[in-house]
């Protein structure tokens, strides 16, 4: 029984239920983190961008704490023995060389790795806010929002893959269904223009950019840091047994064989009450996530200081309770978020995954309709940008499928 429940927690289907869940968790968390985001710099006056964006990363400590206590209230495995399968786990994958002896943690490429991933998923925020102030934010939006075409790019060239047809074409057509709901939109905004950095959509009133190519230029980098860190955080830190690793030849050359896994297990005789031998599902990319959110909280208060001696963000405190609850919901809806984005990540893969996250554009499109503007926030440009975006993730979720159902073919072969 131990078994059964144990399997069907690491290796779920991939197309199944629960990672349909998940994105719908991603999806309809982001809405909220836009929405309140919107309400605490617009509403509520509160224009704190740098701060906002280190208490939203910050807290994402807490989510393996949280999936650790689930896991002891949900099943009869001790921390210890959740603790050394994940501890297992990730140096059968930093140090593939070392399995047969397993004396120690691979701490040091532990930790780059970690730091490595704060890096990369903290300097694409940054320099998107440092683009805002530069150029227009409606450009600032479609350039960013293009890194579901380097997604794809950079994970071409760095397996070494052949142009698939339907992927190109899928993350084509988001790009063109992105760069028309964000132009098409201002034709029909008075003073006020929406934009994303990745996680979190604000209203900004209508300002003369500075330095417009400059700012243009820094979304650009940010947006092709953003593909690259999805990429490389497939590649490098999802472990093996990942489903998408595991069932995806492309992936093979740079991760090591589950059945060597599997023998592993069988050569240490690794019992449930020792260690539990693949970690269970999203266990590993929340340990990622929490550690990412535990760098960003001991080094980003750092800048703080000097932003508020310079001017560049003069630092002040919510000034009520309403704000800070408001803020409060930001972090909470940003931890449902990347947890869920993470999981995916490793599960789907980066090209699904930055275009399926576009479809956040849409959501936050009809979530203006119904709780903002009203009508007047649809445009013809906008609704079609809308199914434009739908219709492209529609082409990556066939693909996947019908990608999976060959290999199932293939399997029952002779």
């Amino acid at each position: 029984m131990h078994t059964r429940t144990l399997e069907s927690l690491a290796t779920p289907h991939v197309g199944g239920r629960l990672a349909v869940v998940l994105f719908a968790f991603t999806l309809v968390s982001f809405v909220v983190e836009s929405q309140l985001t919107q309400y605490v710099q617009t509403t509520l006056g509160y224009r704190q961008p740098f701060f906002i964006f280190y208490l939203v990363h910050s807290s994402f400590s807490i989510i393996f704490p949280l999936h650790l206590l689930y896991l002891l209230l949900t099943t009869r495995y001790t921390a210890a023995a959740l603790l050394r399968g994940l501890s297992i786990a990730i140096a059968d994958h930093l140090s593939p060389g070392l399995k047969n002896t397993r004396s120690e943690f691979p701490r040091a490429k532990f930790a780059r790795l970690v730091l490595g991933l704060t890096l990369g998923i903290t300097c694409p925020g940054l320099l998107w806010f440092s683009a805002v102030s530069l150029a227009s934010v409606t450009d600032v939006t479609a350039i960013w929002n293009t890194n579901a075409f380097f997604a794809y790019v950079i994970n071409v060239k760095l397996l070494k893959l052949q142009w698939k047809f339907r992927r190109l074409l899928a993350v084509v057509i988001a790009t063109v269904g992105t760069i028309t709901v964000v132009y098409g939109g201002t034709t029909s905004s008075s003073g006020k223009t929406p934009s994303t950095d990745g996680n979190l959509t604000t209203t900004s009133m209508s300002f003369k950019p500075t330095a417009p190519l400059l700012g243009n230029l820094l979304t650009l980098v940010a947006s092709f840091g953003y593909g690259l860190y999805q990429v490389l955080y497939k590649i490098y830190a999802a472990l093996p047994s990942d489903p998408e690793v595991a069932s995806d030849p492309a992936y093979e050359q740079i991760s090591e064989d589950i059945d060597e896994d599997e023998s592993l297990a069988v050569a240490m005789h690794i019992e449930p009450a020792e260690a539990v031998y693949p970690p269970p599902f999203g266990f590993h990319p929340n340990l990622i996530t929490s550690l990412l959110g535990f760098v960003t909280f001991i080094t980003l208060w750092i800048p703080i200081p000097f932003l508020h001696w310079s001017g560049a963000e003069v630092f002040r405190a919510p000034p009520n309770a309403l704000t800070a609850l408001s803020i409060t919901g930001i972090a909470l809806s940003g931890v449902v978020f990347s947890s869920c984005f993470m999981i995916l990540l490793g599960v789907w893969g980066p090209i699904i995954m930055s275009v399926g996250n576009l479809l956040t554009i849409v959501l936050v499109l009809i979530s203006d309709t119904i709780f903002g503007a009203g009508i007047e926030v649809l445009t013809f440009w906008s609704v079609t940008g809308s199914g434009v975006i739908v219709l492209a993730f529609g082409v990556l979720v066939y693909d996947m499928s019908s990608k999976k159902s060959s290999m199932r073919s293939s399997d029952h072969l002779p």
